[in-house]
């Protein structure tokens, strides 16, 4: 007997990620990508971010989306621990610890911590949560392509399919852009800021835009930055080989992946007041990453509303890494649920 085949559509962390989940669970997966998994092409966001695995200040978010990143966060220590066995790459999740400066709210933090049991401890006038995880995103996202390479999932890069027409029935297949044509018993759509553009004949309501954020790269000593740096919507933080991420900007631009003067000066005295050590080192490199906006960062989970084996796992915002595989969790017990009952 034949395994149930699903077309997971997008390659970036999230969609690898719910693709490693289905292959586990006996599924025959392919991936789709617009461009090439892994690679740092502009506008993906799976490798323009910082991996931070934590919802910055989450006292200010929905219990939603504070459940999802939590148990996601809870995940990834045994998720890159596997990563790294079965490829040789290490994601390089490394518990840093987080701390938030001034301003933010105490008691909501303390009430947020003490809902989550959540260590938090005052220090000065900042916040520090020891708990905080960080992975090397790219890092991440290379690994996963190799395990799922490893473990024949089917990877179809620089393939781009076609937007859905309107349809009240199973989706049995799906054309791309070149005229041919993918089967298979389930579909997951994983693309990110692109999703609306694949689905807005067929899911109107759905309220996903691009949102532009650039960053900086310099490089440190290793553990100069002991920590990450939190402070009134910036970030800082410093990967094992002394690379110093900072950012990050958060623009509605729509499909614009270019990179501003006048922002990389915003974010250059933001990074050199946070650590004065930057003031001698050279930017790198400064880039940008499309987030999938979505009001109030909840991402959309579920089936699509009238096509019954096409299901979405998309919308994530500012936390598609940290949510990854406690959204993959849920979209592949949707999947399990619709199969059992075919």
């Amino acid at each position: 007997m034949n395994r149930p085949s699903v077309v997971v559509v997008g390659g970036g962390i999230v969609g690898c990620m719910t693709a490693m989940q289905l292959q586990q669970r006996g599924y025959r997966v392919t991936v789709v990508e617009r461009n090439q998994i892994a690679a740092q092409t502009s506008g993906e966001s799976s490798w323009a971010g910082a991996g931070i695995i934590f919802p910055l200040l989450p006292w200010l978010y929905q219990p939603v989306v504070n459940h999802l990143a939590l148990a996601g966060a809870q995940a990834y220590p045994a998720i890159c621990q596997r990563l790294w066995h079965d490829t040789g790459i290490n994601p390089e999740c490394v518990q840093s610890g987080m701390l938030i400066r001034p301003p933010f709210d105490l008691v909501a933090a303390h009430a947020w911590a003490a809902q989550y049991q959540i260590a938090i401890e005052v220090l000065d006038d900042a916040l520090w949560i020891d708990s905080v995880l960080q992975v090397r995103n790219p890092r991440l996202l290379q690994a996963l392509k190799a395990w799922l390479l490893l473990h024949d999932v089917t990877l179809l890069e620089h393939t781009q399919l076609m937007p859905l027409e309107e349809s009240a029935h199973p989706l049995t297949r799906w054309q791309t852009t070149t005229g041919d044509w993918l089967e298979a018993d389930a579909f997951v759509v994983t693309s990110g800021a692109w999703s609306f553009e694949l689905l807005k004949q067929t899911a109107m309501q759905l309220e996903i835009k691009p949102m532009r954020g650039q960053m900086l790269l310099y490089h440190l000593p290793p553990n100069t930055l002991k920590h990450m740096l939190y402070h009134n919507g910036f970030y800082m933080l410093q990967r094992l080989d002394g690379h110093v991420l900072a950012g990050s900007s958060l623009e509605d631009v729509g499909f614009d992946t270019g990179v501003t003067a006048h922002m990389r000066a915003e974010m250059q005295a933001k990074a050199e007041a946070l650590c004065p050590a930057l003031k001698q080192a050279p930017i790198l490199q400064h880039w940008s990453g499309l987030r999938p906006g979505t009001p109030h960062n909840i991402p959309t989970i579920g089936r699509h509303p009238n096509i019954e084996n096409l299901f979405l796992n998309t919308g994530h915002f500012r936390y598609g890494v940290t949510m990854a595989p406690a959204c993959a969790s849920q979209v592949v017990a949707l999947v399990d649920a619709y199969v059992e009952s075919d």
